[in-house]
């Protein structure tokens, strides 16, 4: 692969970053808050390659050193080198062409709950509101390492999306990253009361509920796992931000 293949090449990876980081694609991948290092690097790749063509294509003045290796083939070698050169396009291509899912209920159901890897701290009591909107994650923290005593008897209103449990009931579920998909831990949340019925895995859910004691286990890392009261649910579309 000479050099102005490679440039393309290049061009093509810088392209697809930026459209992954231009769009709302990037929040499959990464957290929020990395958007602009992508976008950072997307516009290097796409300077460097553009400034290799530039280079590679520009009119070759007297006096100018040639390259006359270029493209040497070292018994065949070059040639298959040029080949192997080529299959990098592949992926570019992937990510140019396919937007992949963000991580659900099988990436939930393969992993156990993050949950046991945090430590006990004290909560700040819960906004003003009735029901009052929190996170999967923050109602699951105070649920499990303070018994809840910050939530009290408040009702609180929670977004995730369906996983089917080991006993054949849904569980409420959100993927949380440390820092892209490759690191997302789901964390779990049993459900009593008014359970969801009747919706397939991966379905985003809204419930409405209260505080309940009751714990369960994960099957997975044999983690504990909190349990909400349902009061009233409601199937909603899959948010733009699929991450805590």
């Amino acid at each position: 692969m000479n050099r102005q293949a490679q440039a393309v090449v290049l061009l093509l990876l810088g392209g697809a970053v930026l459209r992954a980081s231009l769009t709302d694609l990037h929040l499959r991948y990464v957290k929020e808050g990395l958007q602009p290092f992508l976008v950072a690097a997307g516009l290097l790749l796409v300077t460097a390659a553009a400034m290799t063509l530039w280079y590679e294509l520009r009119p070759v003045a007297e006096g100018d050193p040639v390259d006359h290796d270029e493209g040497h083939d070292d018994h065949g070698h070059g040639h298959h080198g040029a080949r192997v050169g080529w299959l990098l396009i592949l992926p570019v291509l992937g990510l140019l062409l396919v937007a992949p899912p963000a991580l659900g209920s099988y990436a939930a159901g393969q992993a156990g709950t993050v949950l046991s890897d945090r430590a006990t701290s004290d909560y700040p009591p819960l906004p003003e509101g009735d029901p009052v909107r929190i996170t999967v994650l923050d109602y699951a923290s105070r649920a499990l390492f303070e018994q809840g005593r910050s939530i009290g008897d408040r009702r609180v209103q929670l977004t995730g999306f369906v996983v089917t449990g080991p006993d054949g009931q849904p569980i409420l579920a959100r993927m949380i990253l440390s820092c892209c998909a490759a690191d997302g831990r789901p964390v779990k949340l049993g459900l009593t009361g008014d359970v969801p019925a009747g919706l397939a895995d991966d379905s985003w859910v809204e419930v409405t509920g209260r505080y309940t004691d009751r714990i369960g286990r994960d099957p997975v890392n044999d983690a504990e796992v909190p349990y909400l009261e349902v009061e009233s649910w409601r199937q909603v579309p899959t948010p733009k931000q699929q991450y805590e």
